[in-house]
């Protein structure tokens, strides 16, 4: 899969999928792959165009929003499923103030699209004024096809990024994996921490995060990592070591159950699969090892489960 952060110079007849694609989940995953039909029965490439940073980042910066994957991770998930490009553009002041047939005529065209895909809810252009029945208008105007896809649902339930954001700030890792099609995601690159987990026994990996992803429900979770080419079951910690400090910043560190590696500085990705309790503050160190030995083994019945 190609990444592109520019317009190309030549032009090549594709399909575009329009969105921000957070998390790609399952909503995101059917218009992809509707896209994906699109762009066989014209005989082109599917891309995708992804502004960034997020275009609500740009507009209303106070918001503080919360992503629920990195950059790396939507490009990851985009080239499983089958996209040939990536766009990924600048989001500017510049291109808020674009209109919406500005940015047809500019960005589209320029890319061109035999055909956009986009969702029920797409906005673009100055204000978001641009709605998918204008695209459908300038579409007929300028010679390529659109398809709108209207609200995804699964039990009953729309799929969206909020909801999922909303469930993974309750700890609801069964709804969440069950919008996204897959275990929630949290990534980062392995740093020093106090080493206090190694001296009790259960070494951590402590993960560094981008500050721009939603970190879940703090507590104690089933995970596990692709390390060397294999899957590695552990227990992961979100919280503040109340046993240790009276106060202390949210922290994510994770214990592998089987893997002795140097993980220091590298970058990994750990796989969520299941919420197994609360923090909580201990009356010292034999209470909490007498707990975290009981969540080793909850872990490992829940993680023998996924692995079979």
């Amino acid at each position: 899969m190609q990444v592109r952060t520019s317009l190309p110079t030549n032009k090549e007849s594709c399909v575009l999928a329009l969105g921000n694609f957070d998390g790609v989940h399952l909503g995101h995953r059917r218009l992809l792959e509707h896209g994906l039909g699109q762009a066989v029965r014209l005989g082109v490439g599917l891309c995708v165009l992804i502004f960034e940073p997020h275009p609500l980042k740009v507009l209303f910066p106070e918001r503080k929003i919360k992503l629920l994957s990195t950059t790396q991770e939507r490009l990851l998930y985009l080239e499983e499923i089958g996209v040939q490009t990536v766009y990924l553009l600048p989001f500017t002041q510049e291109m808020a103030n674009t209109s919406p047939e500005e940015f047809v005529e500019k960005i589209l065209l320029p890319l061109g699209v035999v055909h956009v895909v986009v969702g029920f809810n797409y906005s673009f252009g100055a204000q978001g004024k641009g709605t998918p029945e204008l695209i459908q208008e300038l579409g007929c105007e300028h010679g390529f096809g659109v398809s709108v896809l209207q609200a995804q649902m699964i039990d009953g339930r729309v799929i969206s990024s909020s909801s999922i954001r909303k469930a993974l700030l309750q700890g609801d890792i069964q709804l969440a994996s069950s919008l996204l099609g897959r275990p929630p995601c949290l990534s980062g690159t392995v740093v020093h921490g106090e080493k206090r987990g190694r001296q009790l026994g259960y070494p951590t990996a402590n993960i560094l995060h981008s500050d721009d992803v939603l970190v879940p429900k703090r507590g104690v979770y089933a995970v596990w990592a692709y390390l060397d080419g294999r899957r590695v079951a552990g227990m992961m910690n979100i919280g503040m070591k109340p046993t240790f400090h009276d106060l202390h910043r949210i922290i994510v560190e994770v214990h592998f159950f089987d893997y002795d590696g140097d993980l220091y500085d590298r970058e990994i990705m750990v796989y969520i699969e299941e919420r197994l309790r609360d923090e909580c503050k201990f009356n010292g160190v034999n209470e909490l090892l007498i707990q975290l030995n009981k969540d080793k083994v909850q872990a490992e019945c829940v993680l023998r489960e996924t692995f079979m």
